[in-house]
């Protein structure tokens, strides 16, 4: 990370970084099944052995292929660049799976970007890549900022900040229903077992719960962000 470099895995992550692509190592399996990536590669191209890639890899069964890439994480005031009408908000959210779920669902949403304030887990991580799907390549990603700070660059571009939580004073459902999710909105997701902070809640414009029907105490962080980001994404295309 010094280097301002990180580890793409497996040839779905090589191929949407390959225009940035900085090295290639191949083993023989990956150097056959892949041979249209490693032409494509405008980057210095390395054979290894499949023990060499393996022991480079951080997943047990890597498929051949291991760059390296530039970071990808860009400054608040880039991201909020423009006119964003669907942002994502992560606090303090350590799993990093769950981090590239809801990178991939921001995406597949078309949100604007997703802001990961510091305490949470680094999107660069091979779990987190693994877990966007690409996604990570497709909007503008933020990692470390102050939630405060977030909030009020949030705010600066025009968007309503709203806080995901169990008790939250306002239903997700009649937000819809009258409409009020059609404005620029930004959602704030908490961590998985504690969810959002005191300061979180504090910072927002309003609280949000999402209804539950059944038994179940509560969602996922990653089932509740696709619940809100889709809500708002309808409201903004009707």
């Amino acid at each position: 990370m010094a280097e301002r470099r990180f580890v793409v895995e497996g040839p779905q992550a090589v191929h949407e970084a390959l225009p940035d692509l900085l090295e290639l190592f191949v083993d023989p399996d990956g150097a056959e099944r892949h041979a249209d990536l490693v032409a494509a590669a405008a980057c210095p191209v390395t054979p290894v052995s499949r023990e060499v890639l393996a022991a480079m890899a951080e997943t047990v069964t890597p498929q051949g292929l291991l760059g390296t890439a530039p970071l990808l994480d860009v400054p608040l005031a880039q991201a909020l660049a423009g006119v964003p009408r669907l942002v994502a908000v992560l606090e303090a959210v350590s799993d990093p799976g769950n981090a590239g779920t809801v990178l991939r669902t921001a995406d597949a949403a078309g949100a604007d970007a997703v802001v990961l304030t510091d305490g949470s887990t680094d999107p660069h991580g091979g779990k987190c890549v693994r877990a966007s799907a690409g996604s990570l390549w497709h909007l503008p990603v933020v990692h470390g900022p102050t939630l405060a700070e977030t909030v009020a660059a949030l705010r600066a571009a025009g968007l309503t900040v709203l806080a995901t939580t169990g008790g939250g004073a306002d239903d997700l459902d009649d937000l819809q229903d009258r409409g009020e999710l059609a404005r620029p909105t930004a959602w704030l997701l908490g961590n998985e077992a504690a969810g959002l902070s005191a300061e979180g809640l504090a910072l927002a414009d309003r609280t949000v719960r999402i209804p539950l029907h059944g038994r179940a105490e509560s969602l996922n962080l990653a089932t509740a962000a696709a619940l809100c980001l889709y809500a708002s994404a309808r409201a903004h295309r009707t």
